[in-house]
C-alpha cells in the first residue's frame, strides 16, 4: 500500500510539473476565433489585427507544453518563433520589442494565453531566448501587428508625416504587386505608391519617425541591399 501511495504521489507531482512550463498560467487548445471563457472571464478574439499596438508584460512558456496542441491546432514547438495572445487572430504576425534592451522579433500568434491579468503575451522559449527574457522570466514589451491590407495610393493621397522603407520601383504595376505580395507573406505591411518618378514604388511601413524606419531598413537591406528610407512630403 505504501509503495502504491508513493507511486500515486509521484505521478501527481509529475502532472503538476508538466503544467508549469512558464511563469504564467495558460491553457492551449481554446477556440481560435469564437469567444471563450477561462477562470470565469470571457475573451473576445479580434476579427482583424490591422493597426493593433499594445504594451505590457511578456512571459514565456516552454518544456511543459512542448509537443502539445495549441489553439491553432498545430503542435507547440518551444523553439519556433511563435507566441500566445488572448485576443489577436491566430496566424497574426507581430513585431515584439523588448523595451528593456530594444531587441525585436517577428513572431506568429498560434496559441491563446497568458491568462494572468498583468501579462499580455506568452513567448515561446526560443523567442524568449532571443529577446533575453529567460533569466528574468518577464519583461515589458511592445506588440505591433504586421497584418492588414495593402493600401494603393497616388502621390498626394497618403497621411502626412509618415516614413517608409522603399525596396523597389517598377514601371509595370504587376511587378510591384508581385513584390508587395511577397513582403506581405513574409509578415510585412506596406503599400504600392505611384510617385513623382512615374513608377510604382514598393514601400514597407509606415513608421512615425526615422529611428523606427531606420531599424527596419537595417533588417530589409539583408534581402534588398538598395533599400532606403523615404518620408511623405
Amino acid at each position: 500500500m505504501r509503495a502504491a501511495a508513493v507511486l500515486l504521489l509521484a505521478l501527481f507531482c509529475a502532472t503538476l510539473l508538466n503544467g508549469c512550463g512558464s511563469s504564467s498560467w495558460r491553457k492551449g487548445g481554446v477556440p481560435g476565433s469564437k469567444p471563450y471563457t477561462i477562470r470565469g472571464k470571457t475573451y473576445y478574439p479580434l476579427k482583424s489585427a490591422h493597426g493593433f499596438v499594445e504594451e505590457g508584460v511578456a512571459s514565456w512558456y516552454g518544456p511543459g507544453f512542448h509537443g502539445k496542441t495549441t489553439a491553432s491546432g498545430e503542435r507547440y514547438n518551444q523553439y519556433a518563433m511563435t507566441a500566445a495572445h488572448k485576443i489577436l487572430p491566430l496566424g497574426t504576425r507581430v513585431r515584439v520589442t523588448n523595451l528593456a534592451n530594444r531587441r525585436s522579433l517577428i513572431l506568429r500568434i498560434n496559441d491563446r494565453g497568458p491568462f494572468v491579468d498583468d501579462r499580455v503575451i506568452d513567448l515561446s522559449k526560443g523567442a524568449a531566448q532571443r529577446l533575453d527574457v529567460i533569466g528574468k522570466g518577464t519583461t515589458r514589451v511592445r506588440i505591433q501587428s504586421l497584418s492588414g491590407g495593402i493600401p494603393e495610393v497616388r502621390a498626394d493621397g497618403d497621411v502626412m508625416g509618415s516614413y517608409y522603407v522603399q525596396v523597389g520601383a517598377f514601371g509595370v504595376k504587376a511587378n510591384a504587386q508581385r513584390l508587395i505580395r511577397q513582403l506581405s507573406e513574409a509578415g510585412y505591411t506596406g503599400r504600392i505608391y505611384f510617385g513623382s518618378n512615374d513608377l510604382w514604388n514598393v514601400q514597407v511601413g509606415p513608421w512615425p519617425d526615422t529611428a523606427r524606419a531606420g531599424a527596419m531598413l537595417d533588417l530589409l537591406r539583408r534581402s534588398y541591399p538598395h533599400a532606403f528610407v523615404v518620408g511623405d512630403k
